[in-house]
């Protein structure tokens, strides 16, 4: 009989603590019932979060006299995130929970921000969602409702001119003017490098993206597959528009050459560089100093640190990583003041000055109110958005960089959609034949006694594109032609057709390299392969 009954509270108790134990981390049921909650989706590290939620706590207690929690929810990255509000919004909609004013009561939606990711993804919560209503209009017509996800910040003008100065950082902005998303820190994508690695092979370290195309990196190179990584898709899609079409798609070509894979993880490449496993990649800003951050010793110098990062001075695209206030939050003056925190010296601190842990936090100054600035236990190794920072403090910082001085002034040229297919065919999807003309390639360059016409072919062939037929015409892939060419892509199964014969094109193409490169009775061809 006993065993019956402790069976029966046990169960009980189970069904009692269930909530407790998903519940999130950091505070207890009391702590819950006497501090304000912030409810923020992110896909923030784990070191981000613990800074912003000590830092904004301490503050909210000084400025406005009691303490805060967050409640960090982490559904997944950044297009998980927008998905998965995209249907709650949709849904609240259809329900009637918000109005097709956009008028909802507090707490409609779980979420109060969305604090990370690029201003791409925080312009897809401006754009919101479109939905189709139950509701018929006076014509009988299904009522169709576009609603933001977010709301603006409120922020006096003043304010923002103080932090930010001019709205621009290279070709981008450093806000939405609507203020419907504000820069909190700034992303870039770079160059991570290996010290060790790059020295025994005879290379300085790398300045630009030009310098990856060097012959002494064939092999050793780690790149990720822009079909699957849109940092990465960026990154290049900003090599294109900084170096122009020829220049720009002829360094692409180079660097994939010198691949030694390519990933569908753009964590991976940073990771494996900072193993010895490849001297250089590709990488968003914070994983390529994230990784050498966590492989650096406490106070070490990063400029000596095996693993070093570098922004390509005039070429590297940066970018805005903003927070937003969430419509139909639990806590909208709650999210407001959270937003006036990121904007204060002493969040904007803890993206680039040393921690209290490391020795040279002694030297870090004091806000107005007497409070250390500095992240308490993380050194976060990113970029702040408030362009004072770098004139007041730049001293202080870890990586002494300015991405307002670096960022690529060119706008995007528009090409971005024809990078995954073309590298896909002339790299990705034929990377050992690529290699092998690339190696036969570069040994016909070293070789002075090598016949010129023959190379002269060589490069020709390497370096060629594939022809688009369009209503019988064969299309050249230029840059004159590329609007058209698009459309193509566009029409039902084109672009995979176009896929299946660029790839066929390329395959011949490094065949006829390597074929020419043994001088086997050389094959002539007028401009292209075919």
């Amino acid at each position: 009989m006993f065993w019956k009954y402790a069976a029966i509270f046990a169960a009980l108790g189970l069904i009692l603590g269930a909530p407790f134990l998903i519940r999130p981390s950091g505070a207890s049921p009391a702590d819950s019932r006497a501090q304000k909650t912030l409810v923020i989706v992110t896909p923030h590290v784990q070191q981000i979060r613990d800074e912003f939620s000590r830092a904004f706590s301490a503050w909210h207690q000084r400025v406005h006299g009691e303490p805060v929690q967050i409640d960090w929810r982490l559904p997944g990255g950044t297009s998980e995130i927008i998905k998965q509000l995209e249907a709650q919004y949709t849904s609240a909609l259809k329900r009637g929970e918000i109005k097709p004013d956009g008028s909802c009561p507090p707490g409609t939606i779980g979420f109060d921000m969305m604090f990370g990711g690029g201003s791409f993804d925080h312009g897809r919560l401006k754009t919101g969602v479109v939905v189709k209503l139950d509701q018929k209009d006076a014509a009988g017509k299904p009522i169709e409702v576009k609603l933001p996800m977010s709301i603006p910040a409120g922020i006096e003008k003043s304010r923002l001119d103080e932090c930010f100065g001019d709205n621009v950082i290279g070709a981008g902005t450093l806000y939405d003017p609507d203020q419907y998303w504000i820069g909190t820190a700034l992303s870039s994508f770079g160059i991570v490098y290996n010290r060790d690695v790059l020295k025994s092979l005879g290379l300085s370290e790398p300045s630009s993206f030009e310098d990856l195309c060097r012959p002494e990196y064939a092999g050793w190179l780690a790149l990720a597959d822009p079909r699957q990584s849109g940092s990465i898709t960026t990154t290049f899609d900003s090599i294109l528009s900084s170096y122009g079409w020829d220049k720009g798609w002829r360094i692409l070509r180079e660097m994939c050459a010198n691949a030694r894979y390519f990933t569908n993880s753009s964590t991976k490449p940073p990771i494996d560089v900072s193993q010895g496993e490849a001297a250089a990649g590709l990488a968003i800003d914070f994983y390529g100093r994230g990784q050498a951050q966590s492989i650096i010793k406490l106070g070490e110098d990063p400029a000596t640190a095996r693993v070093g990062y570098v922004d390509p001075k005039g070429t590297v695209y940066v970018d805005a990583d903003p927070v937003s206030i969430l419509r139909g939050g639990p806590n909208i003056e709650l999210s407001k003041r959270f937003v006036e925190f990121c904007l204060t010296e002493e969040a904007q601190a803890l993206w680039q000055f040393p921690s209290a842990r490391d020795p040279r936090s002694a030297g870090n100054p004091s806000s107005a109110d007497g409070i250390k600035l500095g992240p308490a236990e993380y050194e976060l190794r990113r970029m702040p958005a408030r362009r004072s920072m770098y004139a007041n403090y730049s001293d202080h910082f870890i990586d002494r960089v300015n991405p307002f001085e670096l960022a690529s002034g060119a706008k995007p040229a528009g090409w971005r959609s024809s990078i995954g297919l073309m590298m896909g065919a002339f790299a990705i999807d034929t990377s050992t034949e690529q290699r092998a003309a690339w190696q036969a390639l570069l040994a016909a360059r070293n070789n002075p006694s090598f016949p010129r016409d023959v190379l002269d072919r060589m490069e020709n062939t390497f370096y060629s594109w594939p022809p688009t037929v369009i209503d019988g015409k064969p299309l050249e892939f230029t840059k004159e032609n590329y609007k058209a060419i698009r459309e193509f892509w566009r029409k039902p199964d084109q672009q995979q057709r176009s896929k299946i014969e660029y790839t066929k094109y390329f395959l011949n193409a490094y065949s006829l390299v390597v074929k020419d490169s043994a001088l086997e009775q050389p094959i002539h061809v007028a401009s292209s392969p075919q």
